[in-house]
């Protein structure tokens, strides 16, 4: 039986009176569970009172269901109209995010969602997949590139316009944002060094580029000139430097996580994109080797259910190759669909990994 259940009600007397008191102060501290029914419900549901030898409590409504308990129609109710409510306020309080010139503290943002802090962050997080600290973050850089890309205002009303309040805030921030500075961002990257090396796997060229930051880009084909005309359009004004020998290592080190993903890939990614494509791409790294999710199963791990399209579209626009898996998300029915390196790569990559796991 669960143990971790609110103080007010820290015994079995306390609870079992509350549930005869239909008590509506308890709801959320714990639900109850009846044995000759199989169902559970909250404190003060209105059920008949079941005999007290035929209870049992639980913390919360998931321990009940791991203990086999499904809940009552009214209980069933109750928790769509909850998580309902719970999207809208989380909903709110990214609109106010957005909004705002300078990101909300955590405090203010619990405040206006009625919560603790720390009730409040654990909620955003679950239903966003993000911190409310890294949402901001995402959404003032994705705004930030799209008034860079707009080229008619200088890049000084761009960074107010990203809702940076000083020019000194923003550059405080700039290499975690861009990768690089906004000029030098706006202008393909004039100023910004990256090292790349072109070697061959197993399952053809491989092209693998790193900027200050981290790997950058992990790029898969047929034809070695090619990823470097694909890296040369990603980046089109960055210097590209030919790697060294000692880069040469760290792409044998990309290449073995090829041949053998169970070693994993211990190495600082420099992943770029936008708010929900990072909440999928992090939904991705928690797929282990040897499984595989459909869209809708992504979908629904970062609590958007209904973007099954537009996870499709986030795993298209990796190009961090292997190191996010996204040859690891197939279609509902188990079969594979598109895969931006080509489907034969992606079989050959479960194959691998179902065979290692």
């Amino acid at each position: 039986m669960e143990t971790t259940i609110h103080n007010a009600y820290a015994d079995d007397d306390a609870r079992w009176a509350a549930v005869q008191a239909r008590d509506a102060r308890a709801d959320g501290s714990f639900v109850y569970g009846v044995k000759t029914t199989g169902v559970f419900c909250r404190p003060s549901a209105a059920a008949r009172l079941p005999r007290r030898e035929n209870v049992e409590f639980f913390a919360s409504a998931q321990a009940a269901e791991a203990a086999g308990y499904r809940a009552s129609r009214r209980a069933a109710a109750d928790r769509s109209a909850l998580a309902a409510q719970r999207a809208a306020l989380i909903a709110r309080a990214c609109r106010s995010i957005e909004a705002s010139e300078l990101p909300p503290s955590l405090d203010a943002l619990a405040g206006e969602a009625g919560m603790s802090s720390f009730h409040f962050h654990r909620v955003f997080k679950a239903e966003t997949g993000l911190t409310p600290k890294a949402y901001a973050c995402a959404f003032r850089a994705r705004r930030l590139r799209e008034e860079l890309g707009q080229g008619e205002a200088s890049v000084t009303q761009a960074i107010y316009g990203a809702g940076f309040n000083s020019n000194s805030r923003f550059y405080a921030a700039s290499q975690a944002l861009l990768g690089m500075h906004a000029r030098d961002y706006r202008a393909g990257g004039p100023n910004m060094r990256i090292r790349f090396a072109v070697g061959q796997c197993t399952l053809g060229a491989i092209l693998v580029a790193q900027s200050q930051r981290g790997i950058c880009a992990i790029l898969l084909g047929d034809d070695a000139d090619q990823l470097v005309r694909d890296l040369q359009d990603q980046f089109p004004k960055a210097q590209l430097i030919g790697g060294d020998a000692g880069f040469e290592q760290l792409v044998a080190q990309v290449v073995g996580f090829v041949e053998a993903p169970a070693l994993g890939l211990n190495l600082p990614l420099d992943v770029q994109g936008t708010a929900f494509q990072e909440r999928v791409w992090q939904a991705l790294r928690e797929i282990p080797p040897g499984a595989t999710a459909s869209y809708a199963e992504v979908a629904a791990r970062i609590g958007q259910p209904k973007a099954v399209r537009a996870v499709a579209q986030a795993c298209g626009a990796n190009r961090l190759a292997v190191a996010i898996p996204c040859h690891r998300v197939v279609r509902h029915s188990g079969e594979l669909s598109g895969y931006r390196w080509g489907v034969e790569r992606k079989r050959a990559l479960l194959l691998r990994e179902a065979e290692g796991a």
